[in-house]
């Protein structure tokens, strides 16, 4: 008879599952140790992204045997990994990125953190790595986030940069679903995304890379999707583009921008306005500032929101005949970031920025959205999708 570690992956889903199952995540069995000494820190105006760490960390442990082990919260340090870890090898990882804000009266909030832990299990569900329970790793979140709280910048824009982060530890060179993992959080003090505001930004439409595809793993936040897309934006960057245009199939179907969502507002064959975003076919992550700027729309009622397939060729024809309006990416880093301008087979197509300000960088819809997701995330206006840790 097979031993559960050598069944084929559909015969091991039931039996894998129990097992994960069998302990799990939890607030109440976290560990604290502390650091000896604790790291300066870093001036609002020096800090770049991604470049400072905080004094702490948190980690939890899982083995297909026992579950997850009670978590930690421990000094920031190097991790110890075993040179046949399976995320070496076969990109067993995933990830979130969300941020911790502080408002003008000291109090710590998260942003939509349900959202983030949801989206997180699907993707280890989709690497079959283990799931764990959200509102538990929400918990000891918000205990990492007190113990560190010296290290959220106060300030409109400056927030601290979450990176929970989930990788496959187990020691085997083989291509099977890892049977040990490793959970981690780690805090990156951040400012504004721009330093001086929005600076719309130049976009090469791409026909000889494509980003993901449908059924593939585009809707997971895995590593695996973001280092094919690393030499794509180096050759964009060097034809003077900021970010990849991401096209799909002979129709050169639009999925998303950079490493951000894509919404377009225009005007339908009726002269009303529309909001536009692609679909969520598989291919296309869903993002949590996407999902905040459709639901936005819809409380305002001041345009139709349609999710969507929208081409290249449509989207130029349509920017020509004067009827699109604003275009914009949106993600965590950014929340939203203004588009100027569309490379597409050798042709530079303008898209319209503020018609009633030739030297602003933003339309007016896409500055209302930004606003109103940071009037949330700093607490300037009560709304359930801002989490005050307690």
């Amino acid at each position: 008879m097979f031993s559960a570690r050598i069944l084929p992956s559909f015969k091991r889903t039931a039996f894998t599952q129990s097992k994960r199952l069998s302990s799990q995540l939890s607030a109440s069995k976290l560990k604290v140790k502390k650091a000896d000494a604790l790291k300066p820190l870093v001036a609002n105006n020096e800090l770049i992204f991604g470049h400072t760490f905080t004094d702490h960390m948190i980690t939890a442990n899982w083995d297909e045997k026992n579950g997850w082990a009670a978590p930690e919260i421990r000094p920031y340090e190097n991790l110890s990994l075993a040179p046949s870890a399976v995320v070496f090898h076969y990109a067993s990882e995933c990830f979130e990125g969300m941020k911790a804000y502080k408002d003008e009266h000291g109090k710590i909030r998260l942003f939509r953190p349900d959202m983030n832990m949801a989206r997180m299990n699907r993707s280890t569900s989709r690497i079959a790595l283990p799931n764990f329970d959200g509102d538990e790793l929400i918990k000891i979140i918000g205990e990492y986030l007190k113990t560190d709280e010296r290290w959220i910048p106060e300030g409109k824009g400056y927030s601290l940069y979450l990176r929970p982060t989930m990788i496959g530890t187990q020691e085997i060179l083989g291509v099977n679903a890892p049977t040990k993992a490793l959970l981690f959080v780690i805090g990156c003090p951040v400012g504004p995304y721009y330093k001086t505001g929005f600076n719309a930004v130049r976009l090469l439409a791409t026909t000889e890379y494509v980003r993901a595809w449908p059924r593939g793993t585009g809707e997971a936040k895995i590593g695996g999707n973001y280092a094919p897309g690393l030499l794509p934006q180096r050759l964009a960057a060097q034809k003077g583009y900021q970010q990849n245009l991401w096209l799909f199939g002979e129709e050169h179907s639009l999925t998303e921008v950079g490493t951000m969502n894509l919404f377009i507002l225009m005007k339908n064959d009726n002269g009303e306005l529309e909001l536009v975003t692609p679909p969520l076919d598989g291919s296309i992550l869903p993002g949590v500032t996407r999902d905040s700027i459709i639901s936005l729309a819809k409380e305002w009622k001041e345009f139709e929101v349609k999710e969507r397939p929208m081409t290249m060729p449509q989207l130029r024809d349509l920017i020509k005949e004067g009827r699109v309006v604003e275009m914009f990416g949106c993600g965590t880093a950014c929340v939203v970031s203004p588009i100027k301008e569309i490379g597409y087979l050798g042709e530079d197509i303008k898209v319209p920025l503020d018609p009633k300000d030739p030297n602003s960088q933003a339309g007016p819809y896409t500055r209302r959205f930004n606003d109103a997701i940071n009037a949330i995330q700093y607490g300037e206006v009560e709304h359930p999708w801002s989490v005050v840790v307690e």
